[in-house]
């Protein structure tokens, strides 16, 4: 029981730009300097956004909890504001819903919403509870359609705070980490 209360948890806004690994041989900016240092401990990280995305990134000092939350077969949903250079067309965005075969299997939005744009750039609401590599880029990418901003509002019952600005971190309340432990829970039970 006392692993429990011991637990750290917090959201971090992560800006584009940032890598979500401990080094990098090419010298760029990690998550991890953006971090609070601990001691005894380190930070593991509920799953990765790659280098051009921002937006939510969980980090907890509890491993099972991070493998619990990444399960594949818990399928947390991840929810995601995507703008695209143009707009898709009905059958595209009900094409992106059914599944497109991608090299690594079959893929699939769970849902999409239009929520406004004009010119060039048009913003979506996107759900996925796949936690594949790059999934919504190249989702995207296979009906031909260019993502040129993509950024993380949601995992599982954790929402990305207004407040918190790109750069910034929040530590949980007891009730968020509560709700993210249920979640895990939910998840390895298969729901």
């Amino acid at each position: 029981r006392a692993r429990l209360t011991s637990t750290k948890c917090i959201i971090y806004n992560k800006p584009p730009g940032e890598i979500c690994t401990r080094s990098d041989p090419e010298g760029r900016r990690t998550i991890f300097q953006s971090l609070p240092t601990l001691s005894n401990e380190r930070w593991v990280s509920v799953g990765r956004l790659d280098i051009q995305t921002s937006g939510l990134l969980i980090l907890t000092t509890d491993g099972q909890l991070a493998n619990s939350l990444m399960h594949p077969s818990g399928q947390l949903q991840r929810e995601y504001a995507v703008r695209v250079i143009g707009k898709l067309p009905q059958a595209d965005l009900r094409q992106l819903c059914r599944g497109i075969f991608l090299k690594d299997g079959m893929a699939r939005l769970d849902k999409i919403s239009f929520t406004g744009g004009s010119a060039l750039n048009h913003w979506y609401r996107v759900i996925v509870s796949q936690g594949r590599h790059r999934i919504v880029r190249r989702l995207f990418d296979a009906v031909g359609c260019t993502v040129s901003r993509l950024i993380r509002i949601r995992y599982g019952p954790l929402l990305l705070p207004r407040h918190l600005q790109r750069g910034e971190y929040k530590l949980l309340s007891p009730i968020e980490l509560q709700s993210l432990r249920d979640a895990a829970v939910k998840s390895t039970n298969g729901k």
